[in-house]
């Protein structure tokens, strides 16, 4: 007669912890990228009807006390010109995202439409949805 013992070591893993974990890191996730504002200068944008979801290689704002920012970094506008070249300068079709705040007048972002023009960027007026 052959003896058996009750002690035997399951060989299954219980994954249902596993799957906690990973629905936890999803929430805080999902939370924090909604935390983050990708845009520093607070700038009140004109409203447009329409919107395009092309995306730009960089970013001019232009803040309401005529300051120049290219990708954040503030950029006196003797140097804009130079800076963007040097931004885009490995594409043959770049794309500039200009985010101007209503306050601006119109002159300064015709001076870097001016220099999107000269350069052969395309350059997209960033607006809000009504």
């Amino acid at each position: 007669m052959a003896i058996k013992y009750g002690s035997k070591v399951q060989t299954t893993l219980n994954s249902s912890s596993m799957a906690d974990m990973v629905f936890l890191l999803l929430i805080f996730m999902l939370l924090a990228t909604t935390l983050i504002n990708p845009h520093a200068l607070r700038l009140v944008l004109p409203q447009s009807t329409n919107q395009i979801t092309d995306k730009p290689i960089t970013t001019v704002e232009i803040s309401s006390d005529l300051r120049f920012y290219v990708a954040g970094e503030e950029v006196p506008f003797s140097r804009l010109e130079e800076t963007l070249r040097a931004r885009v300068a490995h594409l043959e079709e770049p794309l500039v995202s200009l985010r101007a705040d209503q306050s601006v007048p119109v002159g300064e972002v015709v001076k870097v439409y001016n220099i999107a023009k000269d350069n052969r960027f395309k350059l997209i007026l960033e607006t809000r949805p009504f």
